[in-house]
C-alpha cells in the first residue's frame, strides 16, 4: 500500500509539471486572483476524477486475463513514456466555462474535464490496474497532482519557470518506461499480477 502511495505521488507530481491542467491552474490563478477556491476546487476535481479512474483501473485488473493485462499495462507503460516527453500547449486549456458558476465550480468542471484522457488520467487507471490499491492509488495521484499545482496558484508562472521542465518530463518517462519493462518482464507481484511471472 505504502508503495502504491508513494509511486502513485511521485509520477504524477513529476508527470504534471508543464502538463495542460498547470497550465490551467496558472491561468485560472491570473484570472481571478483567488487561490483557496482555486486550489480547493483542484483538489476536490482531481480526487473525484482519479477516484472514477482507479476503479476503472482496478475493474481491468479484476476482468482482464492476467497476461493480456500484464501485456496491455507494459505497453501502456511505454507508450506513457513516450507521451511525456511531447509537451502540452497552453492553447489546449482555453475554452474556460462560464464564471456564473464562480470560482470554484469554474475550476472543479475545468479540472475535471480537462483531466479526461490525460497523461496523468491514464497513468492512474495504469497504477490501480498494477498495485490494486484504490485507496492508496488514488491518494497517491491526487497528492501528486497537488504538488505540482499549488505553487503554480499559489506563486504563478515565476515557480513553473524556475523548474526545467524537459528534465522534469524525461525523468518522468524514464520512471513510466522502468515500470512497464518490469510489467512485460513479470516482476509485478501487486493485485492483478501476471500469472507465472515472477
Amino acid at each position: 500500500m505504502l508503495e502504491a502511495f508513494a509511486v502513485s505521488t511521485g509520477v504524477v507530481a513529476l508527470g504534471e509539471i508543464g502538463d495542460k491542467t498547470q497550465l490551467l491552474a496558472l491561468l485560472l490563478a491570473a484570472r481571478y486572483r483567488r487561490p483557496r477556491p482555486i486550489i480547493a476546487g483542484i483538489f476536490v476535481a482531481t480526487l473525484l476524477n482519479h477516484a472514477l479512474a482507479s476503479a476503472l483501473g482496478a475493474w481491468l485488473a479484476a476482468a482482464v486475463d492476467p497476461t493480456w493485462l500484464r501485456w496491455g499495462l507494459g505497453l501502456s507503460f511505454l507508450a506513457v513514456a513516450i507521451w511525456m516527453l511531447v509537451p502540452d500547449e497552453a492553447d489546449e486549456v482555453e475554452g474556460r466555462p462560464s464564471s456564473r458558476l464562480g470560482v470554484f465550480g469554474v475550476t472543479v468542471v475545468a479540472f475535471f474535464l480537462a483531466e479526461m484522457g490525460d497523461k496523468t488520467q491514464i497513468a492512474t487507471v495504469m497504477l490501480a490496474a498494477r498495485f490494486g490499491e484504490l485507496a492508496a492509488v488514488t491518494a497517491g495521484t491526487t497528492l501528486g497532482m497537488m504538488i505540482a499545482n499549488v505553487p503554480a496558484v499559489l506563486l504563478g508562472e515565476r515557480a513553473v519557470r524556475r523548474v526545467p521542465v524537459a528534465w522534469v518530463h524525461r525523468i518522468a518517462a524514464a520512471v513510466f518506461a522502468v515500470l512497464g519493462v518490469l510489467v512485460l518482464a513479470g516482476i509485478d507481484d501487486h493485485g492483478g499480477a501476471p500469472e507465472g511471472g515472477g
